[in-house]
């Protein structure tokens, strides 16, 4: 069967491979942004409803500069240009009776049995379709959006009420995934009240309704759909097919290792109407095939078997798009996702391969070596193939095969044979993918941005690794862009504004895509931060432009290296010199944070009198920390200038310089008795060794041996009351602009 039929046919217990996997730990972003510092300094807007929640359906419309927002008992038309300014809002409620239907039913009047708004597509150039579960009574609407970007229009059309039943799912816990097409809706939905029957339906339009084969389970076995697309096969109409992605219980796998979930791709044909006297009404084109995520291993593959979200980026040619895929794990040895890329051409390959086929209940599922009858089941009636001018001309062979062997034996795997990203052992899982092509100095790089259950997005740029097509992401930014952590439920991008716009359950948020400022104030962090979309120019690290054309901008996005880029750069300043003073017998701590949290620090010692500096090694006095450096039972001879430097993609880069002073218990004494022996002073410059004096604390005979831990308190007048009380917590607090913070020149003590 090979790589693609095993992984078909038995996959799961590669799981039991993933324990070296399970013990590793997620890859740290370049850059980590907390809530407050998104909101307070990178234009991070939030938008939500009193008494609302469930934002699941979002719709940008770049013509009229509108979002459209689906979310419980409410349709939302918010401006793209800033999410939290003129807002307009249309309360959609379920019906009274409705409501109590639902209630008598068993579901709770207070959280089931409203009407959450699903799904949202444009259907004209002045409406909106929407459907939403309507207290478990599926229902759709017009919604008029009027013309253009006048004045905000947002208007329910009472005459064109629709029944949701088979567009918009009963149960408010259950995903919505469809596409409409002219006036035709694709959508993959439970068609009953209890959730057990569920379909691939079209509806709307001026042809007859068709499904899927009710209760089989070669067809569809508990499927929980993910998204739909409308992608052309060639330049003929009558090829286009409708491609659905779900996951659902494998109906091939074999039972001594139970219920397994895998991940599919499924297609019909646009033009399909059904048989003439077989699959009546049904789809005679459905077929699907299994999509592989998985970790090649010497015993076996790593699956990531859950898939949860698809983007669909399209190409110069509208035919071959790439489909970025993120996938979690069923495992329960480690917990871990994954972002795969697959290409349309091993999507269609895969329909075009063997067909699975299974004799009978005690046979293994092989691949078909009989005949398959002519056209070809899954093909399009049309003449690019053959004669056939419909679905109902199809052979009754044709029909029946089509009803038996709906599954594809071979899978379809990514591109480069395993996953573009991962992370495994993070406290978060991937939900939701967005990604954008940007053109950066060097050729067109994906930015990939990917939620989580955490209420983060992760900045991912897939960068070329040896040989195309292999490729390896590279994690930018961690943004928390919703407070309180709720799980991202849809992303969509403004590629015109360069917006990012992330639903959760509690909200709605609004970020850019590119925070340039943030990654430095010198060429050499520009040049690391690997940003497409920013660029050195000279001054500042800014937007790239492709069009402008500056001898200045510099940008090495593949290799992120600045030693050439950046040689001749006079912008970073010289170091200064820090004076920090401690007492013998005590501990100091000498801090150095660098902005990249993928930097590795290394410190260096220069003895007074002596020329040569030496490395700082880890010892029983002297413990690495991630903010910097801790020297325990000082020593005269630790005094002496330590210099602190990052290391990053083989570039090294001074960050700060401080000269260390021990002094004796008897000259720390001696100061403390002068100080206060001494008159008071009118204002003026103030002493060095005032702020030193402020941390000793007489004890007993007056001895100055005990030392308390503090702030200096000028560095405590410049943080906000809210910092001072709580301490520096930066994932929650936000002292200072990050992009404005260097390495800090406080001492702990």
């Amino acid at each position: 069967m090979g790589r693609a039929g095993a992984a078909a046919m038995i996959p799961g217990l590669a799981l039991l491979w993933a324990v070296g996997l399970g013990g590793a730990t997620p890859s740290p972003p370049r850059l980590r942004l907390s809530f407050q510092e998104l909101q307070a300094w990178h234009g991070l807007q939030t938008f939500s409803l009193e008494r609302t929640c469930c934002y699941e359906a979002l719709l940008v419309d770049e013509e009229r500069g509108r979002l459209f927002v689906g979310a419980e008992n409410h349709v939302a038309s918010l401006s793209l240009d800033n999410i939290s300014k003129r807002a307009k809002k249309l309360a959609w409620p379920a019906p009274v009776e409705w409501r109590e239907e639902c209630n008598w039913a068993g579901k709770d009047i207070g959280t089931e049995c409203m009407n959450f708004v699903k799904l949202l597509h444009a259907y004209n150039r002045t409406h909106l379709l929407a459907c939403g579960t309507g207290a478990f009574h599926p229902t759709c609407a017009f919604v008029e959006v009027g013309h253009g970007a006048e004045e905000p229009v947002l208007r329910l059309d009472p005459g064109r009420i629709e029944d949701g039943k088979g567009k918009s799912p009963y149960d408010p816990r259950h995903r919505a995934a469809s596409v409409l097409v002219g006036e035709e809706l694709y959508s993959g939905v439970a068609a009953d009240l209890m959730g057990r029957d569920f379909t691939i339906f079209r509806s709307l339009g001026q042809r007859p309704s068709l499904r899927t084969e009710p209760h089989d389970s070669r067809w569809l076995n508990e499927p929980k759909f993910v998204k739909v697309f409308w992608i052309p096969e060639n330049e003929n109409p009558d090829d286009d097919k409708i491609y659905f992605f779900f996951r659902e219980t494998a109906v091939e796998a074999a039972p001594a290792l139970g219920r397994l979930s895998v991940s599919r791709v499924g297609q019909i044909c646009r033009n399909d109407v059904g048989g003439q006297r077989s699959l009546v009404n049904k789809w005679t084109t459905f077929l699907k095939a299994r999509l592989v995520c998985s970790v090649p291993g010497v015993e076996g593959d790593t699956h990531f078997d859950q898939l949860q979200d698809v983007f669909l980026l399209s190409s110069r040619d509208h035919r071959t798009p790439l489909l970025y895929a993120v996938f979690s794990t069923s495992s329960s040895i480690f917990q871990g996702s994954a972002v795969c890329v697959y290409s349309m051409n091993d999507v269609r390959r895969a329909f075009l391969g063997p067909f699975a086929h299974k004799e009978g209940p005690m046979h293994q599922w092989v691949s078909y070596q009989g005949r398959v009858p002519y056209p070809r089941p899954g093909m399009c009636p049309s003449k690019t193939f053959g004669t056939f001018s419909s679905t109902k001309d199809f052979p009754d062979d044709v029909i029946q095969f089509a009803r038996n062997h709906p599954l594809m034996y071979n899978s379809v795997l990514p591109i480069g044979g395993r996953p573009l990203f991962l992370q495994v052992g993070a406290n978060y899982t991937f939900t939701q993918i967005a990604t954008d092509r940007v053109a950066a100095a060097d050729g067109h790089y994906d930015v990939l941005f990917i939620g989580t259950d955490a209420g983060t997005v992760l900045k991912v740029i897939s960068v070329p690794k040896g040989s195309r097509p292999s490729a390896e992401g590279l994690l930018l930014e961690e943004l928390h862009v919703f407070e309180d952590s709720a799980a991202v439920t849809s992303m969509q991008i403004s590629s015109k504004r360069h917006q990012l716009y992330i639903a959760s359950r509690s909200a709605v948020a609004q970020i850019a895509l590119h925070r340039c400022a943030a990654h430095g104030r010198v060429c050499a962090e520009c040049c690391l931060a690997r940003d497409p979309y920013c660029a050195w120019d000279g001054v500042a690290c800014t937007r790239f432009q492709p069009s402008v054309k500056r001898r200045f901008r510099r940008q090495d996005v593949r290799n992120g290296d600045p030693s050439t880029l950046c040689s001749g750069d006079s912008s970073r300043p010289a170091l200064l010199e820090h004076r920090v003073f401690g007492v013998e017998g005590s501990s100091a701590f000498l801090e150095c944070e660098p902005r990249s949290l993928q930097a590795r620090v290394e410190w260096t010692f220069q003895r007074a009198g002596v020329t040569t500096h030496t490395q700082v090694l880890a010892q029983e006095r002297t413990e690495r920390t991630a903010r910097g450096l801790l020297l325990r039972r000082l020593r005269r001879r630790d005094s002496g200038v330590y210099l602190c430097a990052a290391v990053e993609q083989g570039f090294t880069q001074p960050l700060r310089r401080l000269s260390l002073h021990v002094l004796s218990a008897t000259q720390a004494e001696r100061l403390a008795r002068a100080e206060e022996a001494a008159p008071a002073a009118p204002p003026g410059p103030k002493l060095w060794y005032r702020d030193f004096l402020q941390l000793v604390e007489p004890g007993g005979g007056g001895s100055a041996n005990s030392l308390r831990m503090c702030r200096p308190q000028p560095a405590l007048q410049s943080l906000p009351p809210e910092s001072r009380r709580k301490g520096r917590n930066r994932r929650t607090h936000a002292p200072e602009p990050r992009a404005e913070r260097g390495p800090r020149s406080v001492t702990h003590w």
